[in-house]
């Protein structure tokens, strides 16, 4: 079975830049996106065989998750059931046979850091939200979790501690969620592997590859060995990130 992620950074113009050869040619059984910034009335794209799931952020042209499946779940759900999260359509829960999959577009703190407040509440409500889940069946969560975990995920680590992404906070909560029994999949079967998955679109980033590595599939320990491969397709254009990949037994 097999999963892609990819922010795409506005589904709209991503369609535009390509998104489609990409999608047949990797043939996912579950292709999730976040930073869709749709509505359902604003594009027609339904590739013939899947089942679309599509959790628009309230505000017009903002946020959003999106899912093309294959494999119909048992059951969808969206959102945290938290009334303080549930605006920016930031969750879909797809639970399957033998784990759930969540597609995952985590709040970005802004330059200025003033949403990490917010996103330290968010972080800890999430991370209940996986041990809860976790309880039932595996889990796995795929998405753009807006940091870059440690020194290895990003380019130039010291110039960017304290920024937006590279917070001690943002990484330390990071932390937290992996030693709540949680796999970080690229990293454990790649340990030393400088790959990133999103450049700025300022200085001729990704052509020098002065990138991070935001983009993750993260997995309950007890679901590790139903891992197969785990990729980054920093290859793939279409947006300022590119596409990450897992593939399942």
């Amino acid at each position: 079975m097999k999963l892609i992620s990819w922010n795409v950074a506005g589904f709209r113009a991503c369609l535009k830049k390509g998104f489609e050869d990409f999608f047949n040619e990797v043939d996912a059984d579950v292709f999730c996106m976040q930073e869709a910034k749709v509505t359902e009335d604003q594009f027609d794209y339904r590739p013939e065989g899947y089942e679309m799931y599509l959790y628009p952020a309230e505000k017009k042209g903002y946020s959003g998750t999106l899912v093309y499946s294959k494999v119909k779940p048992i059951k969808v759900t969206y959102g945290l059931g938290i009334e303080e999260h549930d605006h920016e359509g930031r969750v879909i829960t797809m639970e399957f046979d033998k784990f759930f999959l969540i597609n995952l577009y985590v709040p970005n703190v802004k330059r200025d850091l003033s949403r990490l407040d917010y996103r330290m509440i968010w972080e800890d409500d999430f991370r209940a939200y996986l041990k809860k889940l976790k309880e039932t069946k595996p889990v796995v969560v795929c998405g753009d979790f807006n940091v870059a975990h440690e020194e290895i995920d990003i380019k130039n680590a010291k110039s960017n501690r304290g920024n937006a992404g590279f917070t001690d906070e943002e990484r330390a909560k990071f932390t937290e969620l992996l030693n709540a029994d949680f796999i970080d999949t690229y990293r454990h079967f790649h340990p030393d592997d400088e790959r990133y998955t999103w450049w700025s679109y300022m200085g001729n980033a990704r052509a020098k590859n002065v990138g991070w590595r935001l983009d993750y599939f993260i997995v309950s320990k007890d679901f590790l060995s139903e891992v197969e491969e785990t990729r980054i397709y920093d290859e793939v254009m279409g947006s300022d990130h590119c596409p990450v990949g897992l593939t399942i037994k």
